[in-house]
């Protein structure tokens, strides 16, 4: 059993800044790339950020500068740190990782249920 679970999600103004925070639980032998979708009303899933195991991290043009993706491998969670937000960057946000449960199976991709994220005024 493996599991991911956004939270920091609601509701922020025009310009604000709000942090995301994904974290993985269950049987866990080793985490590779972790990353951030988002999906609007309407529209396809959308890749937003991703960061690799050793912390490469690559953005989607409409969210760098103002996106930062990081990891903290010891709590195996990752975060989505947005700043300057826009309407436009309204929409559920899922988390995304490749996970290795065991050593001796191959690593399975792992969806969050979403968390919402509102910027209006």
């Amino acid at each position: 059993q493996v599991q991911l679970v956004e939270s920091g999600g609601g509701l922020v103004q025009p310009g604000g800044s709000l942090r995301l925070s994904c974290a993985a639980s269950g049987t866990i032998f080793n985490i590779n790339v972790m990353g951030w979708y988002r999906q609007a009303p309407g529209k396809e899933r959308e890749w937003v950020a991703q960061i690799t195991a050793g912390g490469s991290t690559n953005y989607v043009d409409s969210v760098k500068g103002r996106f930062t993706i990081s990891r903290d491998n010891a709590k195996n969670t990752v975060y989505l740190q947005m700043n300057s937000l826009k309407p436009e960057d309204t929409a559920v946000y899922y988390c995304n990782a490749d996970i290795r449960p065991f050593s001796y199976v191959g690593y399975r991709e792992v969806w969050g249920q979403g968390t919402l994220v509102t910027v209006s005024s």
